[in-house]
């Protein structure tokens, strides 16, 4: 009597394999996309809160800007990086790169060079104004 042999080929093997490495080749560079796109949108929203809290300052001295910092200190309004809360890898860098009595320009700029697509550096002014790799307003999108 013959016994009947159970199992996977190598060939069945080696074609599933092929298919595993196909469906990673082409789903792998979606995700860091999407990573990525998460990363600038996190960035995004640490920049309006911070321009939330800009105007907080604002009114609590005297209708002007002076003085405020992000980071630590006494004067430190805000985080200086996305994540805002410290945990977690840095991935932006928050700034406030042009500052006077009436005025100011936040900065989030990518930490790590697969962090910086096309975008590049993101801004938003005290008029509101969002900008994207050194060109405002935002022509190329980023700001979604």
């Amino acid at each position: 009597m013959k016994t009947k042999q159970t199992g996977f080929t190598l060939i069945e093997l080696m074609i599933v394999v092929a298919i595993v490495g196909i469906l990673t080749s082409v789903g792998y560079p979606s995700y860091q996309h999407y990573i990525q796109k998460a990363k600038r949108s996190e960035a995004e929203a640490a920049l309006v809160s911070m321009a939330t809290a800009m105007e907080q300052w604002r009114v609590e001295n005297n209708n002007n800007y002076t003085g405020v910092t992000v980071g630590a200190g006494s004067t430190a309004i805000f985080s200086d990086q996305v994540p805002t809360d410290g945990s977690g890898t840095k991935t932006y860098t928050l700034s406030i790169s042009t500052l006077a009595a009436g005025n100011y320009t936040l900065t989030a700029t990518p930490v790590a060079p697969q962090d910086s697509d096309s975008c590049g550096v993101l801004t938003l002014d005290s008029t509101g104004v969002k900008g994207a790799n050194g060109i405002a307003p935002d022509t190329a999108g980023c700001w979604e």
